[in-house]
């Protein structure tokens, strides 16, 4: 490594190579004559050569001091375009953001947020990796995602930003709930084919635990890979699917689906960004995290 001393001189060689003359590079550089000399003096000293002819009109490069100086300017270039390139990032706001989520919550609760990030930011080149939320925190731990939108996850090693709660519901088309009233009259989950993500799945997971502490046993399950699936399916008139009510609410509104109702309803699921608490928050997270708490 070059030493900080070494630099400088080298920084004055090439100033002097340029003005062809101590003095005016002495000026230049607002320090004394004799300390430019001294400078180019301990250079030749340490290299073992004369860089310089000295006459009446002042200095120029012998072949030596050309072949360091042509080496030197194009360094002191290469780290001017270094700097030029780190100022005009900081300037624009240039960045990379690596997110992660389910599909499902990537399409009715991410993308919202991208829209307006990258309206404020559009210099920051973003990846979304669609993942299950399972394998996203998997992806935060490994460094392959910086930020992932998931289900808080019940671990120490992860900061969560809050940005609202998901419930699980039970809908079904009306035409279907009548159907099945003609035929039984019994439990809808005995009754109904209910159709529920893979098992799997954090969501699947979260509901099993509610049908083993409800002692609730479904008859005949159909089993789906993803929710955007459960809710055609659902349309179709197939049966009775398992879905997050904020993300069919208009369908419920219109009337296109009824929510069956629960005795005990499914506890509330809180969701948010996620980042490893361990890891070095670049200025992209950082714009993003703050940008999500607005």
């Amino acid at each position: 490594m070059i030493s900080e001393s070494n630099l400088n001189r080298y920084r004055l060689f090439c100033a002097v190579a340029e003005c062809e003359s101590i003095s005016r590079a002495a000026e230049m550089n607002y320090i004394s004559q004799p300390a430019i000399s001294k400078a180019i003096t301990k250079m030749e000293e340490s290299l073992e050569t004369t860089l310089f002819v000295r006459n009446h009109r002042g200095v120029t490069l012998t072949d030596e001091g050309k072949v360091l100086y042509e080496q030197l300017r194009a360094a002191f270039d290469i780290i001017k375009e270094g700097e030029d390139k780190l100022r005009r990032i900081n300037e624009l706001g240039i960045g990379r953001l690596h997110l992660g989520a389910s599909s499902i919550l990537c399409k009715h609760m991410l993308l919202p947020y991208l829209q307006g990030f990258i309206k404020e930011n559009p210099h920051i080149q973003i990846t979304v990796d669609c993942q299950s939320s399972s394998r996203i925190h998997r992806q935060l731990a490994d460094g392959k995602v910086d930020i992932g939108l998931m289900v808080r996850p019940d671990t120490p090693d992860v900061a969560f930003h809050s940005i609202g709660e998901i419930e699980d519901v039970f809908i079904a088309i009306p035409d279907y709930m009548e159907n099945l009233r003609l035929r039984e009259d019994g439990d809808v989950f005995e009754e109904a084919n209910i159709m529920l993500l893979d098992g799997a799945n954090v969501s699947r997971m979260h509901v099993d635990r509610y049908f083993k502490e409800n002692n609730i046993v479904p008859k005949h399950i159909l089993e789906v890979t993803g929710m955007d699936m459960l809710i055609e399916f659902a349309r179709t008139g197939i049966g009775v699917a398992c879905a997050i009510k904020q993300f069919v609410q208009n369908e419920l509104d219109s009337g296109e689906f009824v929510e069956i109702p629960l005795s005990v309803p499914i506890n509330k699921r809180e969701v948010g960004f996620a980042y490893m608490k361990n890891a070095k928050l670049t200025p992209s997270m950082e714009k993003f995290l703050n940008y999500t708490e607005l």
